[in-house]
């Protein structure tokens, strides 16, 4: 590109997939740096891009100030004042196109990410599954900046930098002879989540083994579930409701490994450059929504012809009886992460 440009680029969730944005501008940036980025999304989201270059983060309140088309259109106003040259949609959803729509009667060029909603409908389907891997949301996203005029190649390998501590973590940290294992248990929709007895006997077992676990992700009732883990395994950390999220991507990219479900947990480890072995049920790697640079060797999951019936984990198993996210034995589990580990 021969003149600097500023792209507004749009998606404002789920955390997952913004945390998949990300990855996707982490390379943008370093393969087009006379571009300006301007991203849009949750305030909450911010840190996962507070290590890009030449990107303004500019936070979304759709609960009150951006709230419906009035508070869209305030949105769009403040957005303006960037004076952009293209708009990248990577959401597709009634708030994005609503912004869309607000530039294009200005003549601002939009491009818009193409879901593929057809072949993951037949991905999901009970009758006549099409079972093929799909194409990567992350190449999705940096098909729309393609689209867009930018040339970008996506090297789909994680890139290992360990940032400092918090001080607060510095101590979980002192031995430096132990491996260290990052464990997301939990997840937004209930049928993406491995039993957690069967998890339970994962942390037992890896405790164990001698590993220093930590435990991330979730809410008050999960905090709850992650210090009773904690007090009856040794070496085993809750971290739920004790770091903010900038402070979590810290340790982790200080991890050797993350243990974690199709779930953002998973998202986070390759923004920091850390191997994620993961555990799937009703999703599946085809659907493309596989952590950016993580191996479909590392995802663990039960052959059925059942699966997959869900892109976003929202819908119950159809595989029988039994969850097939629990047909998964623990120790399915902790053996491949002791391979992992052993190299």
């Amino acid at each position: 590109m021969l003149t600097t440009q500023k792209i507004i680029v749009l998606r404002f969730s789920a955390m997952g997939d913004v945390a998949m944005v990300a990855s996707v501008l982490q390379e943008f940036s370093e393969q087009n740096p006379t571009a300006e980025l301007i991203m849009v999304s949750r305030q909450a989201f911010k840190p996962f891009f507070d290590h890009i270059p030449n990107l303004i983060f500019h936070p979304i309140q759709p609960k009150t100030l951006h709230k419906g088309i009035n508070g869209l259109y305030k949105l769009y106003q403040e957005l303006r004042s960037y004076k952009p040259s293209a708009i990248a949609d990577l959401h597709d959803n009634l708030r994005s196109r609503a912004i869309s729509t607000f530039f294009r009667l200005t003549g601002i060029k939009i491009r818009r990410i193409n879901k593929g909603r057809a072949e993951k409908k037949a991905l999901t389907r009970a009758i006549n599954k099409v079972f093929k891997p799909l194409r990567k949301t992350v190449e999705r996203y940096a098909d729309v900046f393609r689209e867009l005029g930018f040339s970008v190649k996506l090297s789909h390998q994680i890139s290992k930098s360990a940032q400092a501590l918090p001080k607060k973590a510095q101590a979980l940290f002192s031995d430096q002879t132990t491996k260290k294992i990052g464990i997301s248990p939990f997840a937004q929709h209930i049928y993406k989540v491995y039993a957690l007895e069967k998890m339970e006997a994962v942390i037992a077992s890896l405790s164990r083994l001698g590993y220093e676990l930590f435990i991330f992700g979730g809410g008050e009732k999960e905090q709850h579930m992650a210090e009773n883990w904690a007090k009856k395994y040794q070496n085993t950390n809750n971290l739920i409701g004790n770091f903010n999220l900038t402070e979590e991507l810290d340790i982790i990219s200080n991890l050797d490994l993350m243990l974690s479900m199709d779930s953002s947990g998973m998202h986070m480890a390759s923004l920091v450059g850390i191997p994620v072995v993961s555990i799937w049920g009703p999703t599946h790697p085809y659907a493309g929504f596989l952590g950016y640079g993580q191996q479909e060797s590392d995802c663990i999951q039960i052959d059925h012809p059942a699966r997959p019936n869900s892109i976003y984990g929202n819908k119950p198993c159809l595989c029988g009886v039994e969850n097939c996210i629990d047909l998964i034995e623990p120790e399915t589990i902790v053996k491949k992460i002791k391979e992992k580990l052993n190299g």
